[in-house]
């Protein structure tokens, strides 16, 4: 794999077709060349299920899936899925599937599917593989079945159903995954599934030889062109680059089929243009939305600190901040609670003409006992407060502070203070029920401040 490309995995191929018999070393070398570090070969029948086995074997980043597909449920037979079963306990294979329904094409009858699935479905609990559904026009039905099952990890591959049914696949803690069709011009439901969903929500594939993207329409499909599928997502879902979108879909990826090496804990990570720091995981709220209750990530980057850094790791992991657009104070935890560390990085970073933004609770004067806006002035350029709340009561409920009753007056005070000491100032709340986004906007008039609104359980 060229190390200068992002890395990047395609989670559902078929290169056990035919189609690719004459030159399957060549296209495996193209999609190592394209930045493709795992193809996951995927079984529709026992005839491919053995041959992604038998590839997986042959090249070392592949992977296998094995499974049976809707269109042969009606052959299915005890015999079979026992030889799935026992092919599905070799060491490489790190899913079951596809599987699912089918009811366009109707190759077998519907109850036939709905049974066959079923029981797959069961049998990959059992052996606690991840799953990988097809579904085609049989979208209500597909999802019954799965809620039922409730297995802990599914991925609805080349997804073809609208955002509402995208809602409730992420609701309900499972992936989809987007190949070739996303690049089309009359691709109508997809754009919108996408957005809907974020990059949190998706894995890449192309599905191949099947569902070429543009501009190879008419022509075979390969993992090497996995990358266009990448930068029309990132266009989707501007401001998000082409590497964001490799970043974050490779981490779902590897998480998903427990495959490759997740990087450790990062110190300084990119987000679009701009460059944050991760000083500390320790926070003095304990709000209930927070996505440190959930997950390890943000964006694709384990935030999850072993240990806090010092200077000298900070600066090494910084290297050249101009880079950037502007280099934020964030991280999983509360900046202010390093508040020298946090003026000293600033110090150095305004030395070399970076912009400085600075991501707070809004706690530093209550976590210091002084205010401590003086000591900011000329270092950062931006503050950005959490506010989240219309009222001290809300703000309670929502964000428990180790301070008490008394932190949210406290935050307020501190925005007023970074306004009046000339630091570009604003707060940010969430569109949560509890949330009276009007009342907010009215605090942001009488403040002078900006505020900006956050969706809830989107973050970065």
């Amino acid at each position: 794999m060229d190390s200068n490309k992002s890395p990047i995995i395609e989670t559902h191929a078929h290169l056990t077709d035919p189609k690719f018999d004459k030159d399957r070393d060549e296209v495996v070398a193209r999609a190592r060349e394209a930045g493709v570090e795992y193809i996951v070969n995927v079984g529709y029948d026992l005839e491919t299920s053995r041959k992604a086995v038998e590839l997986a074997t042959e090249y070392d980043c592949c992977y296998a899936s094995v499974g049976l597909h809707p269109h042969d449920a009606v052959r299915a037979d005890d015999r079979t899925l026992a030889e799935l079963e026992n092919l599905a306990r070799q060491s490489k294979v790190v899913a079951w599937g596809e599987i699912g329904l089918d009811f366009y094409r109707d190759k077998s009858p519907r109850d036939v599917q709905q049974k066959i699935f079923r029981e797959q479905l069961g049998i990959a609990k059992r052996l606690n593989l991840p799953i990988i559904i097809h579904d085609r026009q049989a979208h209500a039905e597909t999802m019954e079945i799965l809620k039922k099952s409730s297995p802990q990890k599914a991925v609805l591959h080349c997804f073809a159903g609208d955002a509402a049914m995208a809602r409730e696949v992420i609701k309900s803690g499972w992936l989809l995954s987007v190949a070739g069709p996303v690049t089309y011009k009359n691709s109508k439901d997809l754009p919108a599934v996408i957005k809907e969903v974020s990059a949190e929500g998706l894995m890449l594939e192309t599905d191949c030889p099947y569902l070429p993207p543009e501009p190879f329409r008419g022509q075979r499909s390969e993992p090497s062109h996995l990358p266009l599928i990448a930068q029309r997502i990132s266009e989707l879902l501007w401001p998000l680059t082409y590497q964001d979108i490799c970043r974050v879909t490779t981490v779902n990826a590897k998480a998903f089929f427990g495959i490759g090496r997740i990087d450790p804990a990062a110190i300084a990570y990119p987000i679009r243009q701009s460059l944050y720091l991760n000083l500390t995981n320790r926070c003095t709220n304990a709000c209930v939305f927070c996505i440190r209750q959930k997950t390890d990530f943000i964006k694709g980057h384990n935030l999850r600190l072993n240990r806090e850094p010092d200077f000298g790791e900070v600066i090494s992991a910084i290297g050249d901040p101009t880079r950037y657009q502007e280099v934020v104070f964030c991280g999983y935890g509360e900046p202010l609670l390093r508040l020298e560390l946090v003026i000293q990085i600033a110090k150095w970073l305004k030395e070399r003409g970076a912009r400085v933004r600075l991501n707070t609770n809004g706690q530093g004067n209550l976590i210091h006992g002084r205010n401590i806006v003086p000591e900011l002035v000329g270092l950062i350029d931006a503050v950005s407060v959490s506010l989240n709340a219309q009222d001290g009561k809300t703000y309670h409920k929502l964000c428990p502070s180790s301070f008490g009753e008394k932190a949210y007056a406290e935050v307020i005070a501190f925005i007023a203070e970074c306004r009046k000491a000339g630091i570009e100032t604003s707060f940010t709340v969430l569109d949560m029920p509890e949330v009276d986004l009007a009342a907010c906007r009215e605090l942001a008039r009488k403040l002078d401040v900006r505020i900006r609104v956050r969706h809830y359980d989107v973050v970065g």
